[in-house]
């Protein structure tokens, strides 16, 4: 599914800035208490950013992560897969969009929920108290056939650099 989001108080930052986002979510919540959404399909390039996040922030020990390459958390998954985070717990949905060519490699971070499939119509729930929305490619008149030919190489890099930045930001905590 396409995910464009609203630029509305959301900062756009390149890779190096994610750990800051995490360090500043890890001093406000309990590390038991935070369950990473990572929405999107591995049947996509371009949407397949969210299953391999989740599963590179599996590989680093994260306890509460929704959405793996084995399991991916999709349009037909998303509600049921909500509803089993306990209602406590603090969630980060990570998700892929399309932007402005400009923008392409950076991430759109926010204090507040996605929504996913917005652009294409779609009817999914806002998800998140947080979010970071990875800009894969730039946006253009068949968003689907953009995500399909979307670089694997890319936005595997992408991936990894948000594992990473949330396994850094656990070690200042």
């Amino acid at each position: 599914m396409v995910r464009h989001q609203s630029r509305e108080a959301r900062k756009n930052v390149h890779g190096e800035d994610l750990v800051l986002f995490f360090k500043h979510i890890y001093k406000l919540h309990s590390l038991d208490a935070i369950t990473f959404v990572c929405i999107g399909t591995d049947r996509s390039t371009g949407d397949a950013l969210g299953p391999l996040t989740g599963s590179l922030l599996q590989e680093y020990g994260v306890n509460h992560v929704v959405g793996t390459l084995a399991s991916p958390c999709d349009a037909d998954t998303l509600e049921k897969r909500l509803a089993l985070v306990p209602s406590h717990h603090v969630i980060i949905a990570i998700d892929a969009c399309l932007g402005p060519k400009q923008a392409t490699g950076t991430y759109y971070l926010a204090e507040h929920p996605l929504i996913p499939a917005k652009s294409v119509g779609g009817k999914l729930p806002p998800v998140g108290h947080y979010s970071v929305a990875a800009v894969v490619n730039a946006n253009g008149p068949r968003p689907y056939s953009i995500l399909q030919m979307t670089s694997l190489h890319f936005v595997m890099g992408m991936s990894r650099t948000i594992a990473e930045a949330v396994a850094e930001a656990v070690k200042y905590r």
